[in-house]
């Protein structure tokens, strides 16, 4: 028989709980991101709504859903992709509406904007002037214009299209004085209109304008000249590489629409080159 000891046994009691919520683990942490990362994408969403125009908003949506079908035949260009795409004529939706109009460089066959046009038909934008008035006033950071040219120059947008105002200045004029002989400002501006009207597809209509005489004249010339300077700002942008097929109409309006209200103004004498809406 062993020897018998004072020690309490030692007793081992299992408790169970039951009942009631267990620790999940970070299951929560995941939702909670996924709810934080949907309201994001929301707001973002309705500043996009917001903040851009049909015509983007339609570019947006063919980015995310893209329905014009992409050849991937031609090179790129001579440059870094040669434009945003790695393809040359056939460009993606995202990136633009594929080659120049007019005897593009290599390094511009890939040149764009949104991939769509008024329509949605993923022509190039023709209804968007902002980029065309950045061009025409300097405000884009390569411009080259001088400040001289500028003084001679305002845009605005109407129903019809974007007006380009060619305008004499008191010390600058475009046309030697009772003339159609264009300066060499008339044909600086003639120069900065062709190359700029590259970024657009829109029609153009060339309209004359001059200032009323300071004497009342049986035969009033104003409608000849105005006519005349018209037509010759017509052949100065052709010749500076406009294509004539873009042109709609060239009209003189004598001194019966003024730009300033004093009639015998110089600022009254003034070229409007308009690109057109699309009908």
């Amino acid at each position: 028989m062993g020897a018998q000891t004072n020690a309490a046994p030692i007793i081992i009691k299992k408790k169970r709980v039951s009942g009631g919520d267990g620790h999940h683990g970070g299951a929560w942490k995941v939702a909670y991101a996924d709810f934080v990362t949907a309201m994001m994408a929301f707001f973002m969403l309705m500043w996009l709504l917001n903040a851009t125009t049909e015509k983007q908003r339609k570019g947006l949506a063919d980015y995310f859903s893209p329905t014009i079908p992409v050849n991937p035949v031609s090179g790129g260009g001579d440059g870094a992709f040669g434009g945003n795409n790695m393809f040359s004529e056939k460009t993606m939706v995202m990136d633009g509406s594929g080659a120049s109009a007019r005897f593009p460089t290599e390094a511009r066959k890939a040149r764009g904007s949104t991939g769509v046009d008024a329509d949605g038909a993923g022509k190039g934008t023709t209804e968007d002037f902002s980029t065309l008035e950045a061009q025409l006033l300097g405000r884009t950071g390569e411009s080259m214009v001088s400040d001289k040219v500028l003084k001679h120059i305002v845009t605005r947008v109407t129903d019809e299209g974007l007006v380009v105002e060619l305008f004499d200045t008191e010390d600058q004029l475009l046309f030697e004085s009772g003339t159609d002989k264009p300066t060499t400002m008339m044909r600086a501006l003639a120069l900065l209109v062709a190359r700029s009207s590259d970024l657009v597809r829109n029609d153009v209509a060339v309209e004359g304008h001059v200032s009323a005489s300071p004497v009342v004249l049986a035969d009033n010339p104003a409608w000849d000249l105005s006519t005349a300077r018209a037509q010759v700002v017509r052949q100065l942008l052709e010749d500076k590489g406009f294509s004539e097929q873009r042109l709609d109409r060239v009209t003189g309006h004598a001194d019966r629409e003024l730009s300033n209200s004093n009639p015998m103004a110089v600022r009254n004498n003034r070229i409007e080159v308009i690109f057109l809406r699309n009908r």
